[in-house]
C-alpha cells in the first residue's frame, strides 16, 4: 500500500485526483459538524453523552458519521441517495420504460440518474420532516428531556428542514464531482468517511471501559477483516471461449475468457435493506409516542435486539434479500444472448437457453453461501451484544456486520480503480517510449 501510494503521488494526474478527493471529503466532513440553524448545540451534546441510548439512536449515529443526532447540516448524508438509487435500480426491473431507458445506453443512464436525483430529494424531504419532528417532540434522545431546538415555531422547523435537505442535495453533487473528477466512486467513498467517522470516539470510548476487551476487539476485527476480504475476493470463473468470424478482411475472436460469478454477488444491499425495514417499527413506534398492544408488541421483540422473534427475522430477511436481489441484478438470459451475439460459449454447453440454464444454476448455488455469509456476518454484533453485558459497550461497538463490509467494499473498489489508472499509464509510457521498427 505505501508503495501504491508513492506511485500515485509520482503521477502528475493521479495526485491532482487524490488531492481533489481529500479535499471533497475534508468539506463532507465539515458539513457534518456544523450544525443547523436553531439547534441547541450544548443540550444536543448533553443527550449523546449522557443516559443510555436505544437501537435505532445508535444506528442513526453509525450510518450518518455522528451527524444526524447532532442536527448539523449534512446530517441526512449520503444514505438518501444510496436508498433512492436501490429503490430505481428494483423499479428498472418492474417498469418497462426504465427498463427500455437502461439499454439506450449513455443518454439512458442520463435520464435514470435524473430519476434517481429526483427520488433523493423526495425522501430526503421526507426523513428530515421525521427526524426533526422527533427532535421537537423530544423522542430523539427518548432518556434525555433537553430541548435540542430553540424555538418550536413552525419557521423554524421549516428552516432545519430545508437546510437538511439542502445539505443533502450537496452532498449529492460532492459524491458526482469525486466520481468525475477524484478517484473511485464518489457516493461509495462519501458512505464509507461516514462509516469511519465514528470509529475513532468508539475506540476511545471502549479503552476508558477497558483496556483489555479494546486489544481483544481489535484482535478480532482483524481476523473479521481478513475473512470478509477473502470471501469478497471468492468468485467462480466459468470459461468462455469465442470462435472466430471474419468481418471484412480481418479475423476477430478465437480468445478464452471467463464470466466472474462472485460469491457475494449481492454485495451490502440485503443488510441495508433488512436492517432499514426492521427499524420502520421501532421509528413508527417512537412517532406515535410507544402506547398501545402494537407498541408494546414492537418494544418487547423489535427493539431489544438479541429477541430470537428478532434474529429470526433479521437472518430470514437477509436470505431472501439475498436471493431476490440477485436475481433482478444478474439476468441469465441476457448474458447468454449477449454471449451467443457474439460467438460466444462455454464448453460443453450450448449456446442459447442451455447457457441461459447453467448460469442460473451455477448462480443459485453461490447465492446460498454467499446469504450464509452476509446473515452470519450480519450475526457479529448482536452476539457481541449478548457476550458483553456491559451497555456502555455494547453501544459502542464498532464492527457491525455492516459497517465491515461497507469499509471493506469500498476499500477493494477504490484500490483496484488506482492500480487500473496505474496500470494504464504504465502502458501509455511504455508505448511513448518505444520507438517505430526501420
Amino acid at each position: 500500500m505505501p508503495t501504491m501510494l508513492i506511485r500515485v503521488l509520482r503521477v502528475p494526474d493521479l495526485r491532482g485526483k487524490l488531492l481533489f478527493t481529500l479535499a471533497m471529503i475534508t468539506l463532507f466532513r465539515f458539513g457534518q459538524i456544523l450544525p443547523a440553524p436553531g439547534v441547541n448545540v450544548v443540550a444536543v451534546r448533553e443527550c449523546l453523552n449522557g443516559g443510555t441510548r436505544g437501537g435505532l439512536v445508535d444506528m442513526l449515529q453509525l450510518f450518518s458519521g455522528g451527524a444526524m443526532l447532532k442536527l448539523s447540516v449534512f446530517a441526512l448524508g449520503i444514505m438518501p441517495y444510496i436508498t433512492a438509487g436501490i429503490v430505481v435500480q428494483l423499479l428498472t426491473v418492474m417498469i418497462p420504460r426504465l427498463e427500455a431507458l437502461r439499454k439506450e445506453g449513455r443518454q439512458g443512464q442520463a435520464k435514470i440518474t435524473q430519476y434517481t436525483r429526483y427520488l433523493t430529494v423526495a425522501l430526503a424531504v421526507l426523513n428530515a420532516t421525521t427526524v426533526v419532528a422527533m427532535a421537537r417532540a423530544g423522542r430523539i434522545f427518548p432518556n434525555c428531556d433537553r430541548q435540542v431546538l430553540y424555538d418550536q415555531s413552525l419557521m423554524t422547523i421549516a428552516v432545519v428542514v430545508v437546510t437538511l435537505v439542502a445539505g443533502t442535495c450537496v452532498v449529492m453533487w460532492l459524491g458526482e464531482l469525486i466520481t468525475d473528477r477524484g478517484i473511485g466512486n464518489g457516493m461509495s467513498i462519501l458512505i464509507f468517511t461516514q462509516v469511519i467517522a465514528v470509529f475513532p470516539s468508539y475506540m476511545s470510548n471502549i479503552f476508558r471501559l477497558s483496556p483489555l476487551a479494546l486489544a481483544t476487539m481489535l484482535v478480532s476485527g482483524v481476523f473479521l477483516v481478513a475473512a470478509v476480504v477473502f470471501i469478497e475476493q471468492a468468485q467462480r470463473r466459468i470459461p468462455v471461449q469465442y470462435a472466430k468470424r471474419m468481418v471484412g478482411r480481418r479475423m476477430y475472436g478465437g480468445t478464452s475468457t471467463y464470466l466472474p460469478l462472485k460469491v457475494n454477488q449481492a454485495g451490502i444491499v440485503p443488510v441495508i435493506f433488512t436492517s432499514s425495514l426492521l427499524f420502520l417499527p421501532q421509528l413508527a413506534m417512537q412517532l406515535t409516542g410507544g402506547t398501545g398492544p402494537v407498541s408494546a408488541w414492537i418494544a418487547r421483540y423489535l427493539v431489544s435486539g438479541d429477541h430470537p422473534v428478532y434474529i429470526t427475522a433479521y437472518l430470514l430477511l437477509i436470505v431472501a434479500f439475498t436471493y431476490f436481489y440477485v436475481s433482478i441484478t444478474f439476468n441469465p438470459e441476457e448474458v447468454a444472448d449477449n454471449m451467443r451475439r457474439f460467438n460466444g460459449f462455454v464448453p460443453g454447453i450450448r449456446p442459447g437457453r442451455p447457457t441461459a440454464e447453467y448460469l442460473r444454476y451455477v448462480l443459485s448455488r453461490l447465492t446460498a453461501p454467499g446469504a450464509a455469509y452476509l446473515a452470519t456476518l450480519s450475526l457479529i454484533p448482536i452476539i457481541a451484544f449478548m457476550l458483553l453485558r456491559d451497555p456502555a459497550t455494547q453501544q459502542n461497538f464498532p464492527f457491525g456486520g455492516t459497517s465491515v463490509l461497507i469499509m471493506v467494499g469500498v476499500g477493494l473498489d477504490t484500490v483496484k480503480q488506482i492500480e487500473a489508472q496505474l496500470d494504464q499509464r504504465d502502458y501509455g509510457g511504455f508505448l511513448r517510449g518505444s520507438s517505430p521498427r526501420t
